[in-house]
């Protein structure tokens, strides 16, 4: 299927571009029941929705003319929700309309208002922008939008999750009754369809739709890595793909400072883009991927929609996104125009299950590795050597006196070593990440108890001591292994990622030779190979230039020691001699209670209610209550019979105590105030 256009100068530009297929949504606005309507239109991102709203309105915007007039007030209104994507639109409809005379010009945030104002006064035929800057030019008189014939929308859910909304409506009330309404948007939700029915007029509907497997020239991989290693992750990743652009996204505008910085000291030509850098910042690093300058570009969300870079292959997710419909737009910045790309999230042990939710809930698929380790990036690197174009070339006649110099002094051998140290003096180097092994389809088989308790036993306790010298050997699942006793510890910033490939280096072994470290507060013990254990004591011994001594570590005694043992102090102290039981000065027998003097503790009396009735009779007679002995009880206004005068006495029937008048005797005498004058108290 080609192209049907009516307007011959879109046809002409499509086709320099070596356009010749149009992608479904195009197809879909260009069909006969679309054209001149308002619509509303829903397709995933990287489909070409930019080039389908770009001949939507070419034909209301040249109405079968070859040029367009004289550029006053705009024609059509582009209203994008960031200033990458207004950007990227406006380029894109600058060539597609250079043929029709098109004037094309953005009004974004971040840019001088005042020169946005001098391009608006000489007039312009399209006008890009974003809803805030837009607004502010109405507002100001500067954007006459009285001859407007088309207002679109692009990425309207965007913008109203961005809290552009107020600003939407405001524009579009601004707008001509007579003017089509083009909304894209990448679902329906119900702010969407309310915005269609209040500006819209008998809008067509068009849902394109998504491939099953979400972007299908996109192959998603899950990376296992552990918390802390993330960074050298992303540095292996890098280097295993070679890509000649990437795209690593984070969470927060710190993480994009951090990340940027450990890959431009690694030697990555990277750039950073995000939120809090000025619109000039935000374009010179996008123009430094685009011109080849930089090849790595870390950033926000803020890149997640509306960036097209050329050559971008991978897409790395650094820090796993919020949601499905983020990773979508984060990955859809590559495979895209039927190119192959490659996107890859990172994924510690604590966020698997979140992981897994968004790939559920993104419909795709993805390949759970371990990231790319040091061997194979040396062994791609080899292939790549051997296809460099710089040993395909042909020896020219300014090489000729140089080549022979090498050839007359140096072996052949010897120039090819040096050739390979150039090539490597180029490239970061690649670094050590492990695989937690998570997620793996094959399971491990059981363990018995014996492997278990193995495993367990060099941090066990009850075993028999050592003579102080030799390292103790335990045998597990690694096999025999020995413990080594390093003096740094947490408070001194010991850090697995530092000491692994120090204890390689001084002990002159690979990182599959060690095996657990356990970082305490004071001291690290690390577990080495028993078969390799002494030739790395022999090395390690001599302190280097990190000042981190290691030596055999010595199994602390845990026997149950018996109670002569026990230091004096945690003793139970002895009895004073004359106390009136007939074993004082002696310990009492094990398993007994004592108190903090020492003494044994008595069994308490069980306690009885009827003790404290006693001890109060013994001390006075105590009036019984009526019918107490034979068990009746008498109605609440009974109750008060015999009791002396004064007594309050619960009225059940009006809920309150008497007042003084009412008790018997103790109202006042007629006539006679309460106190000097003073009103009664209350309460």
């Amino acid at each position: 299927m080609s192209f049907s256009l009516t307007s011959p100068p879109l046809a002409r530009a499509l086709a320099d571009r070596n356009y010749s297929e149009p992608t479904p949504v195009q197809s879909a606005v260009l069909e006969e029941g679309a054209r001149g309507r308002d619509l509303l239109v829903s397709s995933q991102t990287g489909s070409g929705k930019t080039i389908a709203y770009g001949l939507a309105i070419g034909e209301t915007l040249l109405d079968g003319a070859e040029k367009l007039g004289r550029a006053e007030q705009p024609l059509a209104l582009i209203i994008a929700p960031t200033r990458e994507l207004a950007l990227q639109v406006q380029r894109e409809l600058a060539w597609l309309y250079a043929q029709a005379g098109a004037r094309v010009i953005s009004c974004v945030g971040g840019m001088d208002p005042r020169r946005e104002a001098m391009l608006l006064e000489e007039g312009a035929h399209i006008v890009v922008g974003t809803p805030g800057r837009l607004r502010d030019h109405i507002e100001r008189r500067r954007l006459d939008l009285s001859e407007l014939k088309a207002v679109v929308l692009d990425e309207a859910d965007e913008m109203l999750d961005l809290g552009f909304r107020d600003d939407l409506e405001f524009i579009l009330k601004s707008a001509p009754e007579s003017r089509r309404s083009l909304l894209f948007s990448a679902t329906f939700p119900k702010e969407i369809i309310q915005l269609a029915q209040n500006y819209q007029h008998d809008a067509l509907r068009i849902e394109v739709q998504a491939a099953a497997r979400g972007h299908a020239d996109i192959a998603y991989k899950a990376v296992r890595v552990y918390p802390k290693e993330a960074e050298l992750a992303v540095v292996n990743l890098l280097r295993f793909h070679d890509a000649p652009v990437a795209l690593v996204f984070c969470n927060t505008r710190n993480a994009v400072r951090h990340l940027e910085a450990i890959l431009l000291e690694r030697g990555f030509t990277a750039v950073a883009l995000s939120g809090e850098l000025g619109q000039n910042e935000r374009n010179a690093a996008l123009q430094s991927l685009r011109d080849g300058r930089a090849r790595v570009c870390v950033a926000t969300d803020v890149a997640a929609r509306g960036i097209d870079l050329p050559g971008l292959d991978l897409v790395i997710h650094a820090e796993l996104p919020h949601d499905s419909e983020v990773m979508q737009h984060r990955s859809g910045r590559t495979g895209r125009a039927g190119n192959k790309g490659t996107s890859v999230l990172l994924v510690p042990p604590s966020r698997r299950r979140k992981a897994e939710r968004l790939l559920l809930e993104g419909k795709v698929e993805a390949d759970w590795i371990g990231p790319p380790t040091a061997e194979e990036i040396r062994a791609l690197d080899q292939e790549r050597l051997l296809k460099d174009p710089l040993l395909e070339g042909e020896e020219g006649e300014d090489d000729a006196g140089m080549v022979e110099a090498l050839m007359a002094g140096r072996e052949a051998r010897e120039i090819a070593a040096a050739l390979v140290r150039l090539y490597r003096s180029r490239l970061p180097a690649a670094e050590e990440a492990a695989d937690p092994g998570f997620g793996r389809e094959e399971r491990r088989a059981p363990r018995s108890n014996e492997d278990y308790a193995a495993q367990r036993r060099p941090f066990g306790a009850g075993r028999e001591a050592d003579d102080g010298e030799r390292p103790r050997k335990a045998s597990g699942p690694r096999g025999d292994t020995v413990w080594f006793r390093l003096d740094i510890g947490r408070k001194q910033g010991a850090d697995p990622r530092q000491l692994l490939p120090m204890l390689c280096r001084r002990g002159r072994i690979t990182r599959d030779e060690v095996g657990a470290i356990r970082i305490f507060d004071r001291e690290t013990k690390v577990e080495i190979d028993a078969d390799v254990a002494d030739r790395f004591y022999e090395s390690a011994k001599v302190s280097d230039r990190d000042r981190i001594t290691i030596e055999p570590a010595t199994e602390e005694r845990r026997a149950a020691r018996s109670f002569e043992d026990k230091p004096a102090e945690r003793r139970a102290p002895s009895r004073k001699p004359g106390a009136d039981d007939d074993n004082s000065g002696e310990r009492p027998a094990r398993g007994g209670k004592f108190d903090r003097a020492g003494k044994p503790e008595r069994a308490a009396a069980p306690y009885r209610a009827r003790d404290r009735f006693d001890e109060r009779d013994a001390a006075g007679p105590r009036r019984a209550a009526a019918g107490r002995e034979t068990g009746e009880r008498k109605p609440y206004e009974d109750r008060g019979e015999g009791r002396p005068a004064g007594k309050k006495t619960f009225n059940p029937k009006e809920k309150r105590f008497p007042g003084k008048a009412e008790r018997p005797g103790g109202g006042r005498p007629a006539g006679k105030p309460f106190g000097k004058g003073k009103p009664p108290r209350r309460g």
